[in-house]
């Protein structure tokens, strides 16, 4: 697929990424598109661009957020004007300088064009615990931390 639809798309997720770690619900959800869903870390999912805003708005105003440091995986194109983009995630917690491997996720976007503006149809973040398998979790860890330079 063309370059520079796979730029968009690549820069779609770190909008997504960006505005999280600026803690800006409005702006994040502004990133979906009419009929967008969000399925958090914890499972919980918002439908809609206001649904997404107000989900987002209530976690921000009541948790201290970690920011996201982020490695974009693969973009593969399913047509013309759809996109998913596979990513992993890790967070810094809050006073802390190093990744939380329990944060570690796997992010799935799916984007779809219209009217030639991209945007997010789904972005599920799913945890990468790797049940029993502590060296997958050092793996991703490590390579997330290749981020941080």
């Amino acid at each position: 697929m063309e370059t520079s639809a796979s730029n968009d798309i690549h820069t779609l997720y770190q909008n997504l990424m960006d505005t999280w770690n600026r803690r800006n619900a409005r702006d994040m959800a502004d990133l979906f598109g009419e009929s967008g869903e969000l399925i958090g870390f914890d499972g919980s999912t918002a439908k809609g661009s206001n649904e997404i805003f107000s989900h987002l708005a209530l976690i921000f105003e009541n948790h201290p957020t970690a920011p996201y440091v982020s490695k974009i995986k693969d973009v593969r194109f399913l047509s013309s004007t759809v996109a998913v983009l596979r990513a992993i995630g890790g967070m810094i917690p809050i006073g802390q300088s190093d990744l939380e491997s329990k944060l570690n996720a796997h992010h799935t976007l799916v984007a779809v064009q219209h009217n030639e503006k991209w945007s997010t149809d789904l972005f599920q973040n799913t945890p990468a615990a790797f049940h029993g398998r502590p060296e997958l979790v050092e793996e991703m860890t490590n390579e997330l931390r290749q981020e941080l330079n």
